[in-house]
């Protein structure tokens, strides 16, 4: 993962922590939290990680090397799979709040001030993201241009967002068709 090694023991706290970052936030989730929900003392946080804005950067490398492995996966199945099914599952999977690619969305907005190096991460990886929509939306159409790919991010991003919001009601598949079908 990006040459980071860790211990096993640093690997549970920070998998425990994108789960408090994903659902409590990057501010409202102090180092106390994080040592307390983890059962290390705060030494040993400090020992593995050095500080808040460090530990965040690697909870953001961690969850988008992941994330970018199941981009792959879905990227480069060749059985069957046409790049309408590859869309339609990148979509599925960047749109799930309880999903892996929240957690990025939510850097950007949470730590652009705080920590511009976590900021960092998340927007190489919309980035990247972006090529990878390019390189199916081209398979679909060949005069698609990079403004589709970001349109499709854009969509994503939206439907988050919907989902978020106080009704939270969207139908996900049909604002997929809707961009599928102009194509």
């Amino acid at each position: 993962m990006s040459n980071l090694v860790l211990p096993t023991r640093a690997i549970q706290v920070v998998n425990k922590s994108i789960y408090l970052f994903h659902y409590f936030g990057f501010h409202t989730v102090g180092v106390d939290r994080i040592v307390k929900e983890s059962k290390i003392p705060k030494a040993t946080f400090y020992n593995y990680f050095h500080s808040k804005e460090r530990f965040i950067e690697i909870c953001l490398i961690v969850q988008k090397e992941r994330l970018k492995e199941k981009v792959v996966l879905i990227a480069e199945s060749h059985q069957g799979t046409s790049a309408t099914d590859k869309l339609k599952k990148l979509y599925l999977l960047h749109t799930d709040v309880d999903g892996m690619y929240y957690l990025l969305f939510k850097a950007i907005f949470e730590t652009k001030l705080s920590y511009p190096k976590t900021y960092q991460i998340a927007v190489r990886y919309r980035t990247w993201l972006m090529n990878e929509i390019y390189s199916q939306l081209i398979k679909l159409k060949t005069d698609t241009t990079f403004q589709d790919a970001k349109l499709f991010l854009y969509m994503i991003e939206g439907t988050i967002i919907q989902l978020l919001s106080s009704d939270g009601a969207v139908d996900r598949e049909k604002v997929l068709d809707c961009f599928l079908n102009s194509k």
